[in-house]
């Protein structure tokens, strides 16, 4: 199972994104982890990477798990950690090696393209301070098929959905 780190930095009323060239979609850098790295590393040294900028105070926000079904069955899976920072140094990369960097305010985060999960992602980790878990399952062409998450004060009965 390939696993994923991101970083949703926001700072003041923006939350720094990245979209990606294949779909047009926004996403929060980060990338894969390294053999024998740690979690905390792999989105410090991809976030790095991707925008230039050195995380200062990265939270683990979110753990999910992402499945992906053709006719029912498991085709692809992977896991994805995600944190939140509030602070950073560096200089922005004026041109990323994944696609375009660009600061968004936090009140149009939700309109821009992105993943049908993601939404509910960035939603949870930018209302709510809790560790939230989760579990996305698309189709092979990303549609969203169901999705669960819960937090250790709200039990995944109360906000599972089927699509």
């Amino acid at each position: 199972m390939q696993r994923v780190t991101n970083c949703i930095l926001t700072v003041e009323d923006k939350v720094l994104m990245l979209q990606k060239p294949r779909r047009g979609w926004w996403v929060a850098p980060g990338g894969k982890m390294e053999s024998g790295e740690s979690v905390r590393d792999s989105v410090v040294r991809e976030f790095f990477e991707e925008t230039g900028i050195q995380l200062k105070d990265a939270k683990l926000r979110g753990i999910f798990t992402i499945v992906v079904e053709e006719k029912g069955k498991v085709i692809d899976e992977w896991m994805m950690l995600t944190f939140q920072a509030t602070a950073y140094s560096g200089e922005l990369l004026e041109q990323s090696p994944e696609g375009i960097l660009a600061w968004q305010p936090l009140d149009a985060v939700t309109d821009l393209p992105m993943a049908p999960g993601d939404y509910h992602i960035f939603h949870h980790v930018l209302q709510s301070a809790e560790l939230v878990y989760g579990t996305f399952t698309y189709t092979k062409d990303f549609q969203l098929i169901a999705y669960r998450l819960e937090t250790d004060e709200q039990p995944a009965a109360k906000l599972q959905q089927d699509i």
